[in-house]
């Protein structure tokens, strides 16, 4: 750069070696910082650290891209997704029925986590660094999980029925960190060659495992169930470890739900069928029909207002009328359609069909072994969170933090393909 090379020019030789190792630290602190804020994800009453893991290396990557010291891309196969998105949702501010929670939550639910997809595919861009951040994901919920039980029911003398969960880190949204883990952790068990690390897998897969089941929680179970029977079609050829491993996990899991009364009685078909999701879902549908374009605004304050929800609840048939108003969507598509609208719906599946096509086309044409096993890892990783975000709200939060995580893990694999070409 001509700027650059002038302003080196006019600096003594060792103050300009220092102001580059100065940077050099600023780049190698940021993947660092990434990697203690994933770390912490999962855990509750962590907030100051994953605040300041966060927003350090995005003041630090803007500073680096001020001095021109990176190469910062926004090329990637979501890069128009994201930005037909993010401009339909800022344009929705407008418009909104609360426009200060809008505001914030456009910031704060959306275009932080987008900066977060796009730091990690600028920063971790080796072989080496996906199996760190595997690495970190797992080890981290593995010690939720266990620590967490530890402490939910030994220390605080929850009994076993007790459904497993904290405040930060709710019953429902517990899964999206856990089904995760195990199916990282699985792929990760086929790779590895030492027998410690082997048996260390083991160990997460057991603590994370018995996490989830003891959540009850439907969509996170309906998840690993998905997980393991796509890992056994993926790798019934290929891979006679994951094929016994899951094979077992799932016997395991089946028994679980058979022999514990409370949670079979959770996968109850009538309970199911007469779930109070249905009344919720036709209490949103009809808030939809007043605000089908647009929706009423980004921020999500508004739907927890129940006097103005009280008003749709009333439209709602008898059958289906709620007499004590739950106000969380518990689902990812309607909690799009009704703060964004119909639009805002295919915007974002514009995304989930982008992911998906890129996913694909990452196994499809992948140049070797890595590429194509991980991308199938991711794919159905991708697919549990999906799954999950039927039975919950996934647009916030921890769970939102693995949506985006598992979103730039793919588009570094689809980079490091592209770059072997």
């Amino acid at each position: 750069m001509l700027y650059d090379k002038a302003v080196s020019d006019l600096m003594p030789t060792d103050q300009v070696k220092k102001g580059d190792r100065v940077f050099e630290l600023l780049k190698q602190s940021v993947p660092i910082l990434m990697g203690i804020f994933l770390f912490f994800n999962p855990f509750p009453h962590t907030t100051t650290i994953k605040e300041i893991c966060f927003y350090l290396p995005a003041l630090i990557v803007f500073l680096l891209m001020i001095f021109r010291k990176i190469d910062f891309s926004f090329r990637t196969p979501l890069a128009i997704p994201f930005a037909l998105f993010a401009l339909w949702s800022f344009t929705g501010l407008f418009f909104a029925l609360d426009k200060p929670n809008s505001i914030h939550d456009f910031y704060a639910h959306l275009l932080e986590y987008i900066a977060l997809y796009y730091i990690l595919f600028n920063f971790f861009q080796s072989r080496k660094q996906v199996i760190c951040l595997v690495w970190i994901i797992i080890v981290s919920v593995c010690l939720f999980s266990i620590g967490g039980m530890i402490y939910f029911y030994l220390v605080l003398g929850n009994a076993l029925s007790t459904r497993y969960g904290f405040t930060e880190m709710s019953i429902n949204y517990t899964g999206f960190a856990t089904v995760f883990a195990i199916i990282l952790s699985l792929h990760q068990f086929t790779r590895e060659a030492r027998l410690y690390r082997k048996a260390a897998l083991l160990i997460c897969l057991l603590g994370t495992f018995t996490a989830t089941l003891l959540t009850q929680t439907r969509g996170a179970i309906i998840a690993l169930a998905f997980s393991f029977i796509a890992l056994l079609i993926a790798t019934i050829i290929n891979n006679k470890k994951v094929l016994i491993l899951s094979s077992l996990a799932l016997l395991i899991m089946i028994g679980t739900i058979v022999i514990i009364p409370d949670l079979r009685n959770r996968f109850n078909i009538d309970l199911i069928l007469d779930n109070e999701r249905l009344a919720m879902n036709r209490l949103y549908m009809e808030v939809v029909r007043d605000y089908p374009i647009a929706g009423t605004g980004f921020g999500m304050q508004i739907l927890q207002d129940k006097k103005f929800l009280n008003t749709y609840n009333a439209r709602v048939p008898v059958g289906y009328r709620q007499e004590t108003l739950l106000v969380p969507t518990h689902n990812l598509l309607m909690d799009i359609t009704v703060r964004l609208g119909l639009v805002g719906l295919l915007l974002y599946l514009y995304i989930i069909f982008a992911f998906f096509r890129m996913g694909w086309r990452t196994i499809k044409y992948g140049k070797d072994d890595f590429i194509e096993g991980w991308g199938v890892c991711l794919m159905i990783s991708f697919l549990s969170v999906l799954i999950q975000g039927m039975f919950a709200d996934a647009s916030f939060g921890p769970q939102v933090v693995v949506f985006y995580t598992i979103l730039g893990m793919m588009t570094i694999l689809w980079r490091l393909n592209a770059a072997s070409a």
